[in-house]
């Protein structure tokens, strides 16, 4: 990686960043657009856009918030740590919350839930015995 436009701190936050979420420069594809919107003279001549696209996910991040490009590589790349973060968050909510269906589908009903379909099962048969054939006496 080039040298980004931040202080050697930030640099090192950034790359161990990218190393706890699984992120290596070799997977990522940078390309430079020119920007849109406000900058004048600026974002009209220089390609200050930084696209950058994760290959093993296909995640894309377009980031155009700073003037400099140097420093919109720095914020996309931070932009695409916090994407594949929240995709593992993501995953992680779904298989707890699978797992969490398939115990209560494995557990017993309590007394509460027994007496709850007994009291279903003597009400269905009242509302039966009613419909019963009125028997001439």
């Amino acid at each position: 990686m080039r040298a980004l436009p931040v202080s050697p701190e930030k640099a090192a936050e950034l790359a161990r960043r990218m190393a706890a979420v699984g992120l290596r420069e070799e997977d990522l594809r940078e390309t430079f657009v020119r920007a849109s919107g406000h900058g004048g003279q600026n974002v009209n001549k220089v390609a200050t856009c930084v696209m950058l696209r994760h290959q093993p996910t296909g995640l894309r991040v377009k980031c155009q918030s700073a003037r400099q490009q140097g420093m919109n590589r720095y914020l996309a790349r931070q932009w695409l740590c916090e994407k594949l973060e929240a995709r593992r968050r993501e995953r992680r909510a779904a298989e707890q919350a699978r797992r969490a269906r398939a115990q209560r589908q494995r557990r017993k009903p309590g007394p509460r839930a027994k007496e709850r379909r007994r009291a279903e099962k003597v009400h269905r048969a009242r509302i039966k015995a009613l419909r019963r054939r009125v028997s001439p006496e």
